[in-house]
């Protein structure tokens, strides 16, 4: 038996999915004449109160025009240290926006209005203007932790009262609504710009939507252009999109379910020394051994995983892992 525990990237469109896709009626979207693109982009916007939507070949890019659009050049944005949009993006940041970067060290990459706002700079022509701050929910490197909505209306209104933009990178946000119960339209009264993924935990094969006022995805639309991702008839790709948000959505607590199974497990297992707390559907575990030879007897097993640092690994659950692979998983992890 084969369990792909690297990601919640690795899923393959369901049936319902890709018949989705192959009855996705399609336009030019550099035109704005694409049906499935502009039905997802105004499905994606309503759930989440906000204006207008973009569709986007993946994350890193909503999450790169959203940066674009709320500063400017020498500007400084202000995020968690282990947040996506600094560690994965390639150095996008700079590259894309001439942005610095003020990194915090939250808990498990949750970070506070009390760590935020003396790290606001004063306007000094020696310091780079402070103008957005970006949360990560859930939080990756925090072993998909999540920001209650309590916690995001104070860091809202903190921003609100310094002139910041507040941007949400939500690479698993419907996985952080699974856990708190928190409501996806509460969000666009707090946010500027929203990063909605699609290919991770919803099962798409491909993108993100970014979410934002009109104005804001004029603009980001053309910088989407120049960046050269005006796909065309992409469509049939926005159609598993629009299929994910119809579907796949409460469906996440079954993945929340098994990892909470397999996390029981591995802290029965005595080469197991750490397992931090499991919200949602990442475990992140420390081992005796090094992460790089615990992962190589787990896929013997054809248990594939992926090590996060020397004694670190990480697993995802996901809607092409089912309760025969987790049983199977739980009797592996408890022979090792």
């Amino acid at each position: 038996m084969t369990v792909d525990l690297r990601s919640d990237t690795v899923t393959k469109p369901t049936p319902g999915m890709l018949e989705a896709m192959f009855s996705a009626k399609v336009g030019d979207d550099v035109f704005g004449e694409d049906e499935a693109i502009n039905e997802l982009e105004q499905k994606a916007a309503a759930m989440f109160g906000m204006e207008a939507g973009l569709f986007c070949p993946s994350g890193t890019m909503t999450n790169q025009l959203a940066i674009k659009c709320f500063t400017q050049p020498l500007d400084e944005l202000i995020c968690d240290h282990t947040a996506h949009v600094y560690r994965y993006e390639g150095g996008g940041i700079a590259f894309n926006s001439a942005v610095s970067t003020r990194l915090l060290n939250g808990y498990r990459g949750i970070i506070t209005p009390e760590m935020i706002e003396p790290e606001i700079n004063a306007e000094n022509i020696h310091y780079p203007h402070t103008s957005l701050v970006v949360l990560e929910n859930t939080s990756n490197r925090g072993g998909g932790s999540c920001y209650t909505l309590d916690q995001i209306k104070a860091i809202a209104q903190l921003c609100k009262s310094k002139g910041l933009k507040f941007h949400l990178d939500g690479a698993r946000i419907f996985n952080a609504l699974a856990y708190t119960g928190d409501s996806a339209a509460e969000y666009g009264k707090y946010f500027d710009g929203i990063s909605v993924c699609l290919s991770k935990g919803l099962g798409a094969p491909v993108g993100s939507v970014l979410l934002a006022d009109a104005p804001t995805i004029k603009y980001a639309r053309r910088v989407r252009k120049v960046l050269g991702g005006g796909m065309r008839q992409a469509g049939f790709l926005a159609a598993a999109g629009s299929y994910a948000l119809d579907h796949h959505v409460e469906r996440l607590k079954i993945d929340h379910a098994h990892a909470q199974i397999l996390a029981d497990q591995l802290n029965q297992c005595s080469w197991v020394s750490n397992v931090l707390p499991v919200e949602t559907n990442i475990i992140l575990f420390d081992t005796v051994e090094p992460a790089a030879a615990v992962s190589e007897k787990l896929a013997e097993h054809g248990i594939k995983a992926m090590p996060t640092d020397k004694h670190r690994i990480r697993f995802v659950l996901h809607l092409d892992v089912h309760p025969e692979q987790v049983e199977y998983m739980v009797k592996v992890l408890g022979a090792m």
